[in-house]
């Protein structure tokens, strides 16, 4: 009986989304907290009951193919090049705020909470990323939307795992869950630097080789046609992969692949107007093998079936992240103010 009501309320949930759509985007919210809500309301009522604990490896996974999904999907929608202004907000959002961030959690986990000082730069690393990333009504809603902050979101989205990574490292090995080598040297070395620019690295490399092998493939040979959601798919998987086989972050190099990607297409335009170019590669039937619009009609139908799997990559955890929170125990009148302090510092660093 329960899996029947799952069905239904499956359902009338996705049904309500299609057709509130446009109303949803005019509310001062996005729809990952809607889902949030969806969520705790059946949790409360009984409807999903989910031991955090005891799946917490399942969890861990499906999250991560989430996050994953939409880091994709996040390089692909960044089509700026790196000198323009705009990714300077992201930069400030991503390294600048989010060390900050981290370091006032810190001392506040420290000198209010009492925690350890592993512990409390721990708490930082995960409550100092803004991660609009499964998010996407902030987000840039297409590669050529000329909008600062929600670009700023979008870049930070994509760069802010880059940061977090080695403070999450960092407090566990003040922890002594993961060695830090004398003086730090360590943890400078290979979880600052070596983790980060590899990952970009990896997931530059393979997005660009891939999506070339492609191109060449189909304007060459006119092969490799359709099936570009398993090009997305397989970028991701390979990718992701890759990076921590070499002791990499695999976060940043699948956002390095879509950004790879999107570059592509950007260098293929040869001086015309990207509008001209985006709405042939949408419109022609030949697009694909075009050696014009071949790049732009691969980036865009990436992008678009990377969407739509972000859009129920959402839906879905909000939902779980909903039940998780429903079975917890309300905490007391006086706890509520931690939060609510931890909230204003996030805030305070993403106006800097």
């Amino acid at each position: 009986m329960q899996i029947t009501l799952w069905f239904i309320v499956a359902g009338a949930l996705l049904i309500a989304m299609a057709l509130g759509g446009s109303v949803l985007k005019r509310l001062p919210l996005s729809t990952s907290l809607l889902y949030l809500v969806v969520g705790f309301v059946l949790g409360r009522v009984g409807l999903g009951q989910l031991d955090a604990y005891a799946h917490a490896r399942l969890l861990e996974h499906v999250t991560e193919l989430g996050v994953l999904i939409s880091l994709f999907t996040t390089g692909l929608k960044l089509r700026a090049p790196f000198k323009d202004p705009q990714w300077r907000i992201a930069v400030r959002l991503a390294f600048l705020a989010m060390a900050l961030t981290v370091g006032l959690v810190a001392a506040v986990g420290v000198w209010w909470l009492g925690l350890p000082l592993g512990a409390a730069v721990l708490l930082g690393a995960v409550l100092a990323p803004t991660d609009p990333v499964l998010a996407s009504d902030v987000q840039m809603e297409h590669p050529l939307q000329r909008d600062a902050l929600r670009f700023g979101l979008t870049g930070e989205a994509g760069f802010n795992d880059g940061t977090a990574f080695p403070f999450v490292m960092l407090g566990l090995g003040l922890l002594g869950l993961h060695p830090l080598g004398e003086g730090l040297w360590r943890w400078v070395a290979v979880d600052v630097v070596w983790a980060a620019v590899a990952g970009l690295g990896v997931g530059s490399l393979l997005g660009g080789s891939v999506g070339r092998l492609v191109l060449y493939l189909r304007r060459t040979h006119r092969e490799a046609v359709g099936l570009d959601d398993f090009l997305g798919l397989g970028l991701i998987a390979l990718s992701y992969g890759v990076a921590l086989l070499v002791h990499a972050y695999g976060f940043l190099a699948v956002f390095a692949a879509g950004l790879a990607l999107r570059r592509i297409e950007k260098r293929s335009n040869a001086g015309k107007p990207p509008e001209e170019m985006l709405a042939h590669a949408r419109s022609e039937p030949e697009a694909a093998t075009h050696p014009e619009h071949a790049p732009a009609y691969m980036a865009n139908a990436v992008l678009d079936f990377n969407e739509q799997l972000e859009r129920l990559g959402e839906v879905s955890l909000g939902v779980v992240l909903g039940i998780l929170l429903a079975g917890l125990p309300l905490p007391s009148e006086a706890l509520w103010f931690t939060p609510l302090l931890f909230l204003v510092i996030r805030r305070c660093m993403a106006f800097r």
